[in-house]
């Protein structure tokens, strides 16, 4: 992989998922903690970045009152708005300090749902950029992380999961997510595999 065409796409690495007392953590902690994922996504993004690929965080906000999605929630975002996540201008709506962005770095805005192509401007940037692999990484392994797989995968971009840079819900999702789902929309592997496969063009 040629990193001057690569991007990594951090999904929703924020305090209300990645830090205790965040209102979401409790129930990707027990994923988390068994994936090392935490320590392995900054690891990826540090030495992504130092290759020279693209590094995209992509954090989801809603305005105070939730006026972005449905009067009468329902499924995965009846539990953002019944736990109150993601509030613009709330600590737990902020991207993790460990994470924070360098300079060259991109913040995708406006992600208010699943998929990070729906409501914001991440293909164009990856188009201007001249991206051609996007790997991904973030929460939910079986949600957000999903459902932006396959928008990329439809968009003829190479897509790439790394399968321990990712947290969902509960052990049984996580494993089918990355067994069944992945291998049909990406290139599932690890982030050391990914990162001895970013090498510099001529290497």
């Amino acid at each position: 992989m040629d990193p001057r065409t690569t991007a990594l796409v951090l999904i929703e690495y924020q305090n209300d998922f990645v830090k205790e007392g965040g209102a979401q953590h409790a129930a990707v902690a027990g994923v988390m903690e068994r994936t090392n994922m935490l320590a392995n996504s900054i690891a990826v993004a540090r030495e992504a970045r130092a290759a020279g690929a693209t590094i995209m965080l992509a954090p989801i906000r809603f305005a105070e009152g939730y006026p972005e999605i449905s009067r009468q929630p329902y499924g995965i975002l009846k539990g953002v708005f019944d736990s109150r996540s993601f509030r613009a201008g709330s600590w737990g709506a902020e991207i993790i300090d460990e994470l924070a962005p360098q300079p060259g770095d991109v913040v995708i805005e406006g992600k208010r749902g699943l998929d990070c192509f729906a409501s914001t401007n991440i293909d164009f940037v990856l188009r201007q950029r001249g991206i051609e692999t996007v790997a991904l990484a973030g929460f939910l392994t079986n949600c957000c992380v999903e459902s932006t797989m396959r928008s990329a995968y439809e968009r003829g971009y190479k897509v790439i999961t790394l399968t321990d840079c990712v947290a969902t819900l509960g052990e049984e999702e996580q494993r089918v997510a990355i067994e069944k789902d992945f291998p049909m929309f990406s290139l599932p592997m690890t982030h050391d595999r990914f990162l001895a496969e970013l090498a510099a063009p001529g290497d």
